[in-house]
């Protein structure tokens, strides 16, 4: 019979660096995050898994960072806005089609990256994957990491766990609670094609315009405000519907559909959202290995369905997909402030605020787009843990119920959470205080001064 366990033999793990603030994930919160700690003047570095930072903007392709910004839409500017004026400045951003934003380019975002980094001396650490916190008591004090070079330890006097799906937290013996799979929002298998006639393509879409209230078909039924309901999409769904009819596609995959990112002169198509998996658990690796594999074998159902069904796609081919499977729905902490549905539907206010965020709702069958100028307030108390001394929570894994997180999660509210994460790790560093206790007056007056609206 298999054991079902083995005692490891006992180890002494190498320190190879230590820093004021150690960084877990560098997806758009980890990064802002980063970013913000260093300008205030500390040691800063940056641990990632992979080998560029930008999470779900490089490694997923999820290049729509701000698809909701509309006329009077309200935002809180920061760094989210910066990671924007910089990949348009480096030629890495398009006009997005259905917002008044821009699309960032996967690729050249990696480039945008790696100079923001550098430029604020943030200390980088790519291709380490974090294995386990280092704990003194109820305290962390640094991180053990996987790598080529074996197992390695990295000692840091706060830490920010970016990863998305809270796995410092979690593994520190902070309080986590993990959507169940049943309920977890889809993951998705991003891609880019190749080969679109663009004025074709572009005649079929005024043709045949979409709205937001196409989105509810199928499988799906989405709830809006009313107000989105006649405004345009650039949703594909018919395409898909008539290649189940045709046969082309397996009848059981009536979940392919969703949105198209830019079309470019060259003939590319980028940010193709196309392609949903629910059951997927971004937690648990096994799962994650049969939904990539399943996802990209959806994805060539897409585009034979696109090249027969959808104008200005006859030569249509895949040109790559995302690095990884992008995961929408895992871990949260309880925080010392949990968000609640309430807070993101009624422009909650806190004196605690660290920024704000439109009133954006993005999942679980809910669709609200901040075309009225409404926002809310995120609080500090939802970054910090309950438990875990020197540990601060940036990204979607911040405390908060399943519709708070379908706002929340979003990559520019992350950058936000981020960016007032990076702030207080700094300010907990030089005046020596616990993350409950730092002055929040002081984090608040330098988040300004970082060009943060937080009220």
């Amino acid at each position: 019979m298999t054991a079902m366990s083995i005692q490891e033999p006992a180890r002494e793990t190498p320190v190879v660096h230590r820093t004021d603030v150690l960084v877990v994930g560098s997806g758009p919160g980890g990064l802002a995050a980063a970013l913000a700690a260093a300008r205030c003047g500390v040691e800063v570095t940056l641990l990632e898994r992979f080998g560029c930072f930008g999470g779900n903007i490089t490694t997923v392709g999820v290049e729509g960072f701000a698809w909701y910004r509309h006329e009077q839409t309200v935002e809180a500017g920061g760094i989210g806005w910066e990671f924007e004026e910089r990949a348009k400045a480096m030629g890495a951003a398009v006009p997005e089609s259905q917002s008044l934003s821009y699309e960032l380019d996967s690729e050249g975002f990696k480039l945008v990256a790696d100079r923001l980094v550098v430029e604020a001396g943030i200390h980088p650490m790519l291709h380490r994957q974090f294995v386990a916190p280092i704990m003194e008591g109820d305290a962390i004090v640094g991180v053990i990491v996987e790598s080529k070079a074996g197992r390695e330890a990295i000692l840091a006097r706060r830490v920010i766990d970016a990863t998305g799906d809270a796995d410092v937290a979690h593994r520190a013996g902070a309080p986590t609670w993990k959507t169940p799979v049943e309920q977890m929002q889809a993951a998705s298998v991003m891609f880019h094609v190749t080969g679109v006639d663009k004025k074709a393509f572009m005649e079929g879409v005024k043709d045949n315009p979409q709205t937001y209230a196409d989105w509810s078909s199928g499988e799906w039924q989405v709830e809006t405000s009313g107000k989105e309901d006649d405004m345009y999409s650039p949703f594909l769904g018919k395409p898909f519907e008539q290649a189940i009819r045709d046969g082309v596609i397996p009848a059981d995959l009536n979940t392919i559909g969703g949105t198209w990112g830019a079309v470019h002169d060259n003939g590319d198509m980028t940010y193709m959202n196309l392609v949903h998996l629910a059951g997927c658990d971004g937690a648990d690796p096994d799962s994650m290995t049969r939904f990539e594999i399943e996802g990209r074998k959806q994805a060539m159902h897409a585009i034979e369905a696109l090249r027969r069904y959808t104008p200005g796609c006859d030569g249509v081919r895949l040109r790559n997909f995302g690095m990884t499977i992008g995961i929408r729905d895992t871990r949260k902490i309880d925080a010392h402030y949990n968000m609640t549905e309430d807070d993101v539907r009624n422009e909650a206010r806190f004196e605690d605020s660290i920024g704000i965020y439109p009133e954006f709702i993005d999942g679980y069958g809910v669709l609200i787009l901040p075309t009225t100028g409404r926002y809310m307030h995120i609080p500090y108390r939802s970054l910090v843990s309950r438990g875990v001394r020197n540990l601060i929570v940036a990204g979607r894994a911040t405390g908060g119920d399943r519709i708070a997180h379908a706002a929340t999660r979003n990559m520019a509210c992350c950058a936000v959470t981020g960016q007032g994460a990076g702030v207080a790790a700094a300010l907990s560093v030089k005046h020596d205080k616990h993350f409950e206790d730092v002055n929040l007056a002081d984090v608040q007056t330098t988040l300004k001064k970082q060009d943060v609206r937080i009220h």
